[in-house]
C-alpha cells in the first residue's frame, strides 16, 4: 500500500520488534528489582542484568525506529496515516501534561495543606498535637523544627543563579527550534542544521548545569532526598523534567542526523514537527517548575 493509495490505510508487515520490546523491558525491570533488593554488602547479578536489559532497550529503539523511518522514506504513509500520527502525538503530549499535573498537584497539596496542618494551622490542630507537637510549619528550613529535622540542616536553591540561567537556555532553545522549523518549510537545509544543532547544544548545556546544581545541592547545601518533603519534591520534579530533557535532546540529535542525510521535505516532515512539539512542551513545563519550585 503505497502513498499513492489515498483511500487505503497502511498496514505494516509483521515485525519482531514488539516481542523484542517486551523481552528487553522485562529483563530491565527484573535486573533492577534484584539489584535494589539485594542484601547490603552482597554482590548481586541484578546490576549486570539491568545493564544488559538497558542495552537491549536502546538496540530495540534503534531497530524499531529504523524500520519506521524506512517505511516513511518509501512513501508508505499517506495523509490518513499522517493524521493518525499527529493525533497520537497530541494524545501522548496530553498524557505527559497529566503526568506533570499529578506532580504539581502533589506539590500544591503538600505546601498548602499538609505542611500547615502539621504546624497546627486550620484543621490541623490535632495533627500537630499528636504527630509533631514542636513542628514549625515551613516549606523550606523551619529553624530546626521543620523538614531539616529529618535529614539535617539544609539550604534551598536560590532561583536567580543556575535555575535562571537554565530558564534562559530553554527559552532560547524554543526560539532556535522554531527558526529551524521555518527553515525546513522554506527548504533551507543549511539553516536547519545550524539552528537545530544549536537546539541540541542548548539542551545538553541545560543538562550539564542541572547536574552541576544537583552536586552543589548535595555537597554545599546539604539538600538531599532525605531533606523532608521539600527535598523529595524538589528532586522528584526537577529529576523527572531532566529525564524528559534528556530524551528530547536525544530525539533532536536523531532528527539532526536525519536532516543531514536529506530526510524530510517542505511538505512531509512530521518526524521533525513531533519532536518540536515535545520540546516546546518540555520548555513550558520548566517555566512552571521554575515558578513553583524555585521562586514561590
Amino acid at each position: 500500500m503505497g502513498g499513492q493509495q489515498q483511500g487505503a490505510y497502511f498496514v505494516p508487515a509483521k515485525s519482531q520488534w514488539p516481542i523484542v520490546a517486551a523481552v528487553v523491558m522485562f529483563v530491565t525491570v527484573f535486573g533492577a528489582a534484584h539489584w535494589l533488593n539485594a542484601p547490603p554488602g552482597e554482590a548481586s547479578f541484578g546490576k549486570t542484568v539491568l545493564g544488559v536489559g538497558f542495552l537491549g532497550v536502546l538496540l530495540m529503539f534503534f531497530g524499531w525506529f529504523r524500520s519506521v523511518i524506512r517505511e516513511s522514506l518509501a512513501g508508505s504513509y499517506n495523509t490518513q496515516v499522517d493524521r493518525s500520527f499527529r493525533m497520537g502525538m497530541m494524545w501522548f503530549i496530553f498524557s505527559e501534561v497529566m503526568f506533570f499535573g499529578a506532580f504539581f498537584g502533589a506539590l500544591f497539596y503538600a505546601r498548602m495543606f499538609a505542611v500547615p496542618w502539621l504546624g497546627g494551622e486550620g484543621h490541623g490542630v490535632l495533627t500537630h498535637q499528636f504527630l509533631w507537637s514542636d513542628y514549625t510549619a515551613a516549606w523550606g528550613a523551619g529553624g530546626g523544627n521543620g523538614p531539616e529535622r529529618i535529614g539535617g540542616d539544609f539550604q534551598t536553591v536560590a532561583p536567580w543563579g543556575l535555575p535562571l540561567i537554565n530558564t534562559l537556555i530553554l527559552l532560547s532553545s524554543s526560539v532556535t527550534i522554531t527558526i529551524a522549523h521555518h527553515a525546513l518549510k522554506a527548504g533551507h537545509r543549511g539553516k536547519i542544521l545550524v539552528f537545530l544543532g544549536l537546539t541540541v547544544l542548548l539542551g545538553a548545556t541545560f543538562l550539564y548545569f542541572q547536574a552541576h546544581e544537583y552536586m552543589e545541592a548535595y555537597k554545599e547545601l546539604n539538600l538531599t532526598l532525605q531533606s523532608g518533603v521539600y527535598g523529595s519534591t524538589f528532586f522528584m520534579l526537577t529529576g523527572f523534567h531532566g529525564m524528559h530533557v534528556t530524551l528530547g535532546t536525544i530525539m533532536l540529535a536523531v532528527i539532526w542526523l536525519r536532516v543531514a542525510k536529506g530526510h524530510f521535505s517542505k511538505e512531509h516532515h512530521f518526524g521533525f514537527e513531533a519532536v518540536a512539539w515535545y520540546w516546546h512542551f518540555v520548555d513550558v513545563v520548566w517555566l512552571g517548575l521554575f515558578m513553583f519550585v524555585y521562586i514561590l
